[in-house]
């Protein structure tokens, strides 16, 4: 497995990171961690690695934008001094063109999307182990609805920077793209964003496969 022992893994995003952590940063005892993929990469890595202390920081705050996320990056991320950064931000980018298309100034755009995430990648890449960068998503299959290819673009500048920065690249929209050929999208997220515990140990299990995760480490 990729992370070692002492290893503090920062996880930045919006609503689907945060999903009630402790806000601005999350991590330790009871529910300050919350209930998102992030809970569940802390469990999984505590049953299989229990040989191996990783700090989990949830660092997610909802409604979060790229541009609210930059924002607050040195206060959420940097100055935390993290050994492994995940971001995972861009819905409220695409949904806010969506739900909110009369408040332009609340838009972020595809460029500017481009330019934000880059800044955070830039700003902790050379201070850590690695950076992972968690692609945006809905949970939609159909590539004809207009939200979901609209989103297909912020995916696509995720895993360009991704590829561009020798980020880990980990692709949340192909992950539920598949899973909805075998079940319905409501079954994880009524509306579409927001998964239960299914999509969250989904979205975990995702992860880990990009960490060379041993399932059977500790049989």
């Amino acid at each position: 497995m990729i992370f070692e022992n002492m290893d503090r893994i920062v996880f930045a995003g919006d609503s689907v990171t945060d999903m009630g952590s402790a806000n601005p940063v999350g991590e330790g005892l009871f529910d300050n961690v919350g209930h998102s993929y992030v809970r569940i990469i802390e469990n999984m890595l505590a049953v299989y690695y229990p040989e191996i202390k990783v700090r989990v920081t949830n660092s997610g705050i909802a409604g979060d934008t790229s541009r609210m996320l930059l924002a607050r990056f040195d206060r959420d991320v940097v100055n935390l001094d993290p050994d492994w950064v995940s971001i995972c931000i861009g819905i409220n980018d695409v949904w806010r063109q969506f739900d909110s298309p009369a408040i332009g100034d609340s838009h972020v755009l595809p460029d500017e999307y481009e330019k934000n995430v880059e800044e955070m990648i830039l700003r902790v890449k050379d201070k850590v182990k690695g950076v992972f960068i968690l692609s945006p998503y809905i949970i939609e299959p159909n590539r004809d609805d207009w939200m979901r290819k609209r989103i297909d673009e912020y995916v696509a500048i995720s895993k360009k920077l991704a590829e561009k920065h020798q980020c880990i690249f980990v692709d949340f929209q192909k992950m539920y793209e598949d899973y909805c050929g075998k079940r319905y999208s409501a079954y994880i997220a009524w509306d579409r964003i927001h998964p239960n515990q299914v999509g969250a140990t989904l979205m975990a299990r995702e992860f880990l496969k990009h960490c060379d995760f041993d399932y059977y480490h500790n049989s």
